[in-house]
């Protein structure tokens, strides 16, 4: 078979391709009308993972499963564009590591609005004015993302998804770095390479700022600035790389949730979120925490804030594994009702891959 031939052969595949494609489109639109119909969610996070798993046991290669994911998302991420034209809010600006996140969970065909903070993702989606929101909740090298937590001690919406998003961090200026005095960046984002500032720029002054994509904005605007970003503000902003790979840690990964007005089913491999305040005897939280054990639930995280509204009071969040409609779940989240001041379920959803 000659080249022509092979050519001709592609030609009448992507044909068939596109034609399938557009059948698959008008299928989803008849769901997304049903969901309108029945007030359910249009995008579903148990739905994504049975798809993804789908596709993997079909693919039999040369395909690399990655690759074959990754078409597949682009293929739902227009689904969902067509089905309810789709607002993502996120912690902008563009090129921030919460907007890649939030394009590797809902690709590049729905709308993205960045917000300047974390509270302004929470508004805009309790407003209704975006579909979702995207925002970190923690960072395996520094820990947690404050500020999330506390938010979600004061608001009614859920987590409907998690991702957990490789961190590589990059220096970027206009300038060489012999000649930069001052780097911003998220405060985040400088403990995460502390020790290779340490060493490389010992001298330059660390101005910290809401985003990354802010501080790449303010570098090509100060004299002798640089900040510290993704490789992907490079070409957004057309800002030179001076240094990649920056991080102290290999393997430094964020976790970002995606909140909505809801959390979904079931699936089987899930993760749920809660809050908690506990009544003020001994050994309250030791009580609180038991009804895991009792239950055989494997608790993965827990972390304490500071009440807002009594000093020296503490709430405390915590992630276990199971779907709070698993019978073995449900019956331990009601016996920790009995030992505290308040309880809230902040959502069940997928567990995704760390």
């Amino acid at each position: 078979m000659n080249l022509d031939d092979l050519r001709n052969q592609i030609d009448s595949l992507d044909s068939e391709i596109v034609r399938l494609l557009n059948d698959r489109i008008n299928v989803v639109l008849k769901i997304g009308e049903e969901k309108k119909k029945n007030g359910t969610e249009i995008y579903v996070p148990a739905r994504e993972r049975q798809v993804f798993e789908k596709i993997s046991l079909l693919n039999k290669g040369p395909l690399p499963e990655e690759s074959a994911h990754a078409i597949y998302r682009e293929i739902m991420s227009a689904a969902l564009a067509l089905e309810t034209e789709m607002k993502i809010a996120y912690l902008g600006p563009e090129a921030t590591f919460t907007h890649q996140a939030a394009r590797g969970k809902f690709g590049a065909s729905v709308e993205y609005m960045p917000m300047g903070s974390i509270g302004e993702v929470f508004d805009c989606v309790q407003a209704r004015t975006a579909d979702y929101g995207v925002v970190p909740i923690e960072n395996s090298t520094e820990g947690a993302v404050t500020h999330t937590f506390d938010l979600f001690a004061t608001t009614p919406l859920k987590i409907c998804s998690e991702i957990y998003l490789p961190i590589s961090q990059t220096l970027l200026s206009k300038h060489p770095k012999e000649e930069i005095t001052k780097i911003f960046s998220k405060d985040v984002a400088f403990g995460q390479c502390r020790g290779w500032l340490r060493s490389n720029m010992p001298h330059a002054e660390q101005l910290p700022v809401d985003s990354t994509g802010k501080a790449v904005q303010l570098a090509l605007e100060t004299p002798g600035a640089a900040a510290i970003a993704s490789a992907m503000t490079s070409e957004l902003y057309n800002i030179e790389v001076l240094a990649t790979n920056i991080q102290d840690i290999k393997g430094n990964t964020t976790r970002f949730l995606v909140i909505g007005q809801d959390y979904g089913p079931a699936t089987g491999e899930d993760k749920t979120s809660i809050v908690f305040g506990v009544k003020h005897k001994v050994g309250a939280l030791y009580d609180a925490l038991s009804v895991f054990k009792t239950d055989h639930i494997n608790m993965t995280k827990i972390e304490s804030r500071p009440s807002k509204n009594k000093a020296w009071e503490y709430v405390f969040f915590v992630d276990i594994d199971g779907h709070a409609s698993d019978a073995h779940v449900a019956r331990a989240l009601d016996d920790l009702h009995e030992h505290c001041s308040h309880m809230t379920i902040l959502g069940s959803y997928p567990k995704a891959e760390a």
